[in-house]
């Protein structure tokens, strides 16, 4: 709980800001919890819009990835950045992205929000978190149509399809596969994604779903040259 030190004598006694023991301000956990109304209210008494918890969330982390619109809107005309980064190096738009609020994201990427932005760790976009966690296929195709990279590497020289495929994630392989991810990229230790998917298989004891190893078999014949039959 956030408790709020409300002066029944004048309204410029107000403590608006004064954080729980995790650094949660009562705007973070109105915007958490999608209350809209307490949220105007609050800013109408002052509290910073920009404050981040504990962890380094601000409160339009927040409410992007718990999926409150209506909040997400409130605090961009109030001040609230997409460029603020959390302790991890991730912004608000990673954030959504695990929330997968296809609804939220559409409007933060009208808005302006950069789709290839890297957190500081190990250096994913939000397209990369996606095919990481979650696997949403929605998500995903946002991402893309709004211009991320199918391709961008992470420090390890990885792939959002390396990614997906060492998760599982079949349909988000598919996806990336017919939007334009490159099966033949190497990682920074020259390995190509059919070859990281046999080896995780192998090293870990887990079987990967046998239609994503299909399709990256399938689509490996596809880009090998094909024989002339002139002799």
């Amino acid at each position: 709980h956030v408790y709020l030190s409300f002066s029944v004598f004048s309204p410029s006694n107000v403590k608006v800001d004064v954080p729980n023991k995790f650094g949660f301000t009562a705007l973070m956990v109105a915007a958490q919890r999608g209350y809209t109304r307490l949220v105007k209210i609050l800013i109408s008494h002052g509290t910073d819009v920009n404050l981040q918890n504990g962890s380094g969330k601000d409160s339009l982390m927040l409410a992007c990835y718990a999926g409150h619109l209506d909040v997400v809107k409130y605090l961009r005309r109030h001040g609230a950045s997409w460029d603020t980064r959390d302790l991890g190096g991730c912004t608000a738009l990673h954030w959504a992205a695990d929330g997968g609020h296809c609804d939220v994201i559409e409007w933060m990427i009208g808005d302006g929000c950069e789709v290839d932005v890297v957190d500081a760790g190990s250096r994913w976009t939000p397209l990369m978190r996606v095919s990481a966690v979650s696997g949403n296929r929605e998500v995903a195709s946002l991402l893309i149509d709004a211009g991320a990279d199918v391709n961008v590497k992470d420090k390890d020289g990885k792939t959002p399809l390396m990614v997906a495929v060492l998760n599982n994630h079949e349909e988000l392989v598919q996806l990336l596969l017919d939007r334009g991810a490159d099966a033949s990229v190497k990682n920074e230790f020259g390995k190509g994604v059919l070859e990281m998917a046999r080896v995780f298989d192998r090293q870990v004891g887990m079987l990967l779903l046998p239609n994503v190893l299909s399709l990256l078999e399938e689509r490996k014949r596809k880009q090998m040259p094909k024989k002339s039959s002139i002799r």
